[in-house]
């Protein structure tokens, strides 16, 4: 090598790190950027199969609008806790039987109808047992600080739900939506209002994100779609008869979770730009498990 650092043209550069050569170390040749792939396994997406997956988002945030609606009825007296208590029943049972209807994803062992009574036994007979409990739970909490206790674990549940694969829900989204539930409840008039309100709270945050999976996995694409459309028209009305002004920044905010942050996300792929070259990691591709 000469005094100016160049090589001499009669060594070859190798790109080996155990063998010493006369070149800096951060020498590279002409074919460093040979190598260069760009955006390299790259997905595709479709506009509406993604429209289709927002959905999910879509349908647990009018989940969360009808139970919040339902609570406004029985909070001004203009729904019965009889009322809710049956029309409940009527719906879990309609929801377990085409839960049980429809076939079971690969390797999962479904539950006996004996199991899933005893659970329902369970927490019907404990949470009407400790509705006298859950009623006077805040009594010392004022209001406004019960209002936004409730606001804030349901926007929890709604964050840390588990999108991808809901059933059965994570636990911190289950216990945030629960824990609002028994602060919304606890402001209704009586022990009973707390009781179906609780088991509604059940059927809406534990039950149906269950039957819905389900759902997914089993029928086809436009029945689930169809669904979750269902229960956006439903949240949006529903919330729109006690509450105009919710409903509308609740059909704001489905436009734009399942129609306009879809087509954002399909129109910024053109600009996705990921580089891989000799600079990476190395990757060991051999198998090791006989060394196990």
């Amino acid at each position: 090598m000469g005094p100016d650092g160049a090589p001499g043209p009669a060594v070859p550069w190798r790109k080996v790190l155990w063998e010493r050569q006369p070149y800096p170390d951060n020498y590279v040749d002409q074919r460093f950027l040979e190598e260069l792939r760009r955006n390299e396994g790259l997905r595709q997406y479709r506009y509406w199969a993604v429209v289709r997956e927002a959905g999910f988002v879509g349908e647990q945030l009018s989940c969360v609008a009808i139970f919040i609606t339902l609570w406004l009825y029985m909070e001004q007296s203009l729904l019965s806790p009889e009322t809710l208590l049956w029309t409940s029943l009527v719906c879990a049972l309609l929801g377990y039987g085409l839960h049980r209807a429809l076939s079971a994803p690969a390797g999962c062992e479904p539950r006996t109808r004996l199991a899933d009574l005893q659970s329902a036994a369970i927490f019907l007979s404990f949470t009407f047992g400790f509705s006298p409990v859950l009623k006077t739970l805040t009594e010392s909490v004022s209001t406004d600080t019960v209002y936004a206790m409730a606001a804030v674990m349901l926007l929890a549940h709604l964050v840390t739900f588990p999108y991808a694969r809901p059933a059965p829900p994570g636990s911190l989204s289950l216990n945030a939506a629960l824990f609002a539930s028994v602060c919304l409840a606890s402001r209704l008039p009586g022990a009973l209002h707390t009781f179906a309100m609780l088991s509604c709270a059940l059927l809406l945050f534990a039950l149906w994100p269950c039957l819905l999976q389900r759902l997914r996995g089993s029928a086809p694409p436009g029945q689930f779609t169809a669904v979750c459309a269902g229960v956006c028209v439903v949240g949006v009305a529903g919330l729109g008869s006690r509450c105009p002004g919710g409903a509308a920044l609740l059909a704001l905010a489905l436009g734009s979770v399942t129609l306009l942050c879809p087509l954002l996300l399909v129109k910024l792929q053109r600009h996705k730009d990921n580089i891989h070259g000799p600079w990476d990691e190395a990757e060991i591709h051999e198998e090791l498990g006989h060394l196990a």
